[in-house]
């Protein structure tokens, strides 16, 4: 097999860009895959050699899907030098695709009005087998996942705070000294809800693409003042130097996750778990649980910081043009865990390995601190909704999908699923 795009399989000869190659044997879920346009296999060494359960024959080779920008790659590698370094008898195989996020660049995030932008396609390989884990962005996995499907580990965070990317020609300014009406490019309304509030006199638009194509269009012209994107995906790309400001949860919450990765696996594939188990960083999970429990209760944004033995969440709701705001903070101990059933019983579904917290597998030495932390996470949205939250929840998703064209679909009804994503997409 050739190593390059691969665009089609018909019968057992692949067919690329660069001809006919020679006879192989596929799975009939790899041939479906294969036909995806947007699937591209950077290696393929041993995907040819396959049982009928998907899995590959080689228990040393483990294959790892992403999405195929350039942060998204270099999030993946992170990953897979952790998993490396812990395991240095295994190989790998990445298997990049574009995701339906991805593809539609001309209309911002919140108006789309889809579940699982960026994950779907990379779900569906690891559903069929063509792929044994995904690395995604955290925030980018809604609280629901689907059936069969957990995060088996959850990285070290990196900095979680938004970032101010100044235009060069104001590289010495802060978001409060730059002129009046002044464009700042983000494709998050959670951002622009909260900032409108903190900065009435500059003006919020939409910007797509990835970091490379948004940082392009913010010094190749003048249409934007500034971005706003996550502090870590600009590490990442090693673009620090760029920063101009970094916004604290005063000026500019964070969203759920953020900063963090997660690694999607097959939920009853207990050697893969086994595998993640020693790269999950469990402040950060706890930290994770308690934030996407907040999230699944309210759709909102918020922050939490984890010690040694606490959490502290701080969560807030807006309305889309920041002139309604609702705050509030709660915080939980370790060496005081309530007991009562109620509160220790995290969201369960039918699992063949593990019961989760929103999506989360359980790190089985903090079990009940995960637990606490997403009873916090819940009952801090609690509080919020009796604040008067889901008033401005509704105001905002519904003055959100004003002027957005109608969507043919064969039926009327929306899924949870569906209603959460779009939660997401507006907070």
């Amino acid at each position: 097999l050739p190593v390059g795009p691969l665009h089609r399989v018909t019968g057992s000869r692949v067919q690329t860009t660069r001809g006919q190659y020679g006879d192989c044997t596929l799975t009939s879920a790899l041939q479906r895959k294969l036909q995806l346009d947007n699937l591209v296999v950077s290696s393929v060494i041993g995907l040819y050699n396959m049982e009928g359960n998907g899995h590959a024959k080689d228990k040393n080779l483990l294959r790892i899907g992403s999405r195929d920008s350039e942060l998204a790659m270099k999030q993946t590698y992170m990953v897979r030098d952790a998993l490396q370094k812990a395991n240095p008898h295994l190989k790998f195989d990445i298997v990049s695709m574009k995701t339906k996020g991805d593809k539609i660049l001309n209309m911002a995030l919140s108006k789309i009005g889809s579940k699982s932008l960026f994950t779907k396609e990379l779900e569906v390989a690891l559903e069929e087998g063509v792929v044994d884990i995904v690395v995604h962005s955290l925030k980018d996995l809604p609280t629901i996942l689907p059936e069969g499907m957990v995060i088996g580990a959850v990285s070290e965070r990196e900095d979680p705070r938004d970032a101010v990317i100044m235009h060069p020609k104001y590289a010495e300014c802060t978001l409060a000294s730059l002129p009046k009406g002044s464009v700042i490019g983000t494709s998050s309304l959670r951002r622009s809800a909260q900032l409108k509030r903190r900065y009435p006199n500059l003006r919020f638009e939409s910007v797509r693409g990835n970091l490379n194509t948004r940082l392009r269009k913010l010094d190749s012209a003048d249409d934007y003042a500034a971005l706003i994107l996550a502090a870590a995906g600009v590490v990442r790309m090693g673009w620090k130097d760029r920063i101009s400001q970094y916004l604290g949860d005063d000026l500019c919450m964070y969203a759920v996750g953020q900063g963090a990765l997660a690694v999607e696996c097959r939920e009853g594939d207990s050697d893969t778990l086994d595998l993640l188990a020693h790269i999950a960083d469990p402040n950060t999970t706890i930290a994770a649980v308690a934030e996407r429990g907040f999230m699944r209760t309210l759709e909102g944004g918020c922050s939490a910081p984890v010690t040694e033995d606490s959490v502290s969440l701080k969560g807030g709701v807006w309305s889309l043009d920041g002139s309604e705001e609702l705050l509030d903070t709660m915080s939980t101990s370790s060496q005081n865990p309530d007991a009562s059933p109620e509160s220790t019983q995290p969201p369960e579904k039918v699992a063949k390995t593990s019961i989760n917290f929103c999506g989360i597998v359980i790190l089985s030495e903090h079990k009940d601190f995960m637990t606490q932390a997403h009873q916090l996470g819940v009952s801090l949205a609690q509080r919020l909704l009796d604040k008067g939250a889901d008033r401005i929840l509704k105001a905002a998703k519904a003055q959100n999908v004003i002027n957005v064209p109608p969507v043919t679909s064969s039926t009327s009804a929306i899924s949870l699923e569906e209603k959460e994503a779009e939660a997401v997409n507006g907070s």
